[in-house]
């Protein structure tokens, strides 16, 4: 697994599925999966990333670029 960049971050689309390393496992200890929901970008700061994504029905995240440092992210897959 690879951290996720700022300019992968900035390509993401609604509806990808994320995989995340240091959030709680599943129950047959795989990394957990959150949807993008929305990729929120600044015009004036372009080092500047939110990232918000869902997991399951109740459960709603933001990620800035601050986390993508201490945290490992993969793209699992891109819905098309």
């Amino acid at each position: 697994m690879t951290q996720l960049t700022i300019e992968q971050a900035k390509l993401l689309k609604p509806g990808t599925i994320l995989n995340h390393s240091q959030a709680r496992n599943n129950a047959d200890g795989t990394p957990a999966r959150f949807k993008v929901t929305r990729v929120k970008t600044w015009k004036r700061n372009v080092g500047r990333v939110e990232i918000h994504v869902q997991r399951g029905l109740y459960e709603r995240y933001t990620w800035t670029e601050a986390t993508f440092d201490f945290c490992k992210i993969t793209i699992q897959k891109e819905l098309k």
